[in-house]
């Protein structure tokens, strides 16, 4: 049988489709909740640390949610850093700390040059903490009752100096369904956490900036949140600081232990995903291979199905071969749907979502080539 240049790339999107649809599945059974805290840690004191510019609608929720999520924790503040907010989130803060002790509220100093802003704001607030575990939390992370004790009783029985989780993703608009889920498919369908955990090379280092905890010595060990000032994406490089300082790191699946609504809305959603792609996927070394692995192994079996059907009809070789390599990302999807409380129809339209994720990374690519400057909350940063 003499195959046709669309069979050949059935083949193809159908071989690279099965490396993130093979490690998923694998990581999907080490990357597990933490149980729950049932005898408590007595001896623990926690910081949680909250940063927060013009965050009047999400603040409030944001300390209730943590004041209640201590249960099992010796002592618990939670300490919110005003950086330099514009509307009521003081004067919301303020009122929280009257009413409960455990509520401090700090103001940022103004932002030193070469300094990202949440770098800088997380940075004072590790600095003006009390307690030896600090967990860092966004104002939009909304923790749920008993979650720190479970996260420190993780931290402690992990052996990692800092752990990491990606919280349950709250969308509403179709954009943010299409393209917030894709969260849990990059980091699980590529990062070997057999790896991850066997060893403490930068090279694996990954976290979710919306939910933090490390302990405080090993925190300023490693130069803490002042070694990745300039970075936009915490995620990647808090985790790897820890490394280079030979800290280990550690991921657990936090959907039990907080949610978040991370964005609103379609323009938010792709400037948000946009402001530190540069720094992960849309990285110079990166986009290339990002592109053909997720172009190629996502979105491309659907291409070759379509265009088969067009040409050949779907009795050809090459839509078969298309139709079958639509089943490893769909799988994958799914599964999310089921473990992380995704949505359904963004799973459905799995091509679409990693298609307007790449369109994302290569707009970011090329901004930071033309050396346009990019604004967030009020601050323009240059992405590399």
């Amino acid at each position: 049988m003499i195959l046709t240049p669309l069979a050949w790339l059935a083949i193809a999107a159908l071989l690279v489709s099965m490396l993130p649809f093979l490690m998923f599945f694998k990581n999907l059974q080490a990357y597990l909740p933490p149980p729950e805290a049932k005898d408590g840690l007595p001896e623990v004191g926690v910081s949680v640390l909250i940063p927060a510019r013009d965050e009047e609608g999400a603040i409030g929720e944001a300390i209730q949610t943590a004041l209640a999520s201590g249960a099992g924790i010796s002592d618990l503040e939670v300490v919110v850093l005003d950086d330099h907010s514009t509307d009521r989130t003081v004067s919301i803060v303020r009122e929280w700390s009257l009413r409960d002790p455990r509520v401090r509220l700090e103001q940022a100093p103004d932002l030193p040059a070469g300094w990202c802003g949440k770098q800088h704001a997380c940075w004072v607030l590790a600095n003006r903490a009390k307690h030896d575990l600090l967990l860092w939390v966004d104002a939009d992370v909304r923790l749920e009752p008993g979650s720190v004790g479970r996260l420190a009783g993780f931290l402690n029985r992990s052996g990692a100096a800092l752990v990491s989780g990606v919280p349950r993703q709250i969308t509403g608009t179709l954009v943010e369904q299409l393209l917030i889920p894709l969260i849990h498919f990059v980091l699980l369908g590529f990062l070997p956490f057999d790896r991850m955990r066997k060893s403490v090379s930068p090279a694996y280092a990954s976290g979710c900036g919306q939910l933090f905890l490390a302990r405080r010595d090993a925190y300023f060990a490693a130069g803490g949140h002042e070694a990745i000032k300039s970075t936009l994406h915490d995620g990647i490089h808090l985790p790897k600081a820890f490394r280079r300082a030979g800290f280990a790191t550690d991921l657990c699946d936090a959907t039990p232990l907080a949610r978040c609504r991370m964005y609103h809305g379609a323009a938010q959603t792709w400037k948000g995903l946009a402001k530190n792609a540069t720094e992960g996927l849309a990285s110079n070394g990166m986009i290339v291979p990002a592109t053909l692995i997720l172009g190629l192994g996502q979105v491309a079996p659907w291409v070759v199905m379509v265009v088969a059907w067009m040409r050949e009809g779907n009795g050809s070789l090459a839509f078969a071969l298309g139709w079958l390599g639509t089943f490893p990302g769909l799988l994958v999807r799914l599964a999310g749907v089921r473990r992380f409380g995704q949505p359904v129809l963004g799973a459905l339209l799995h091509p679409v979502g990693v298609f307007l994720l790449l369109v994302i990374q290569w707009q970011a690519r090329v901004m930071a080539w033309l050396g346009i400057r990019f604004a967030w909350r009020g601050r323009r940063y240059t992405q590399t």
